[in-house]
């Protein structure tokens, strides 16, 4: 929900926009727990590409607190 927020608010600015102003970027989507960065974001840290693991708790409470 909320990145759906900050797109919506994205569109509204960009439409209500000055035509002389700069393009806004898009936003990035919120990070989210089990959602780790790919290797090419992280720099090749030697992890396996594509395996996934769950949450820890830590990272769900860091998450919804």
């Amino acid at each position: 929900m909320i990145d759906q927020l900050a797109e919506a608010n994205w569109m509204f600015a960009t439409v209500n926009r000055d035509d002389d102003s700069e393009p806004l970027d898009f936003p990035e989507p919120i990070p989210r727990p089990g959602n780790e960065p790919t290797d090419t974001e992280r720099g090749a840290s030697g992890d396996t590409a594509g395996e996934k693991s769950a949450p820890t708790t830590d990272q769900l409470l860091q998450f919804f607190l």
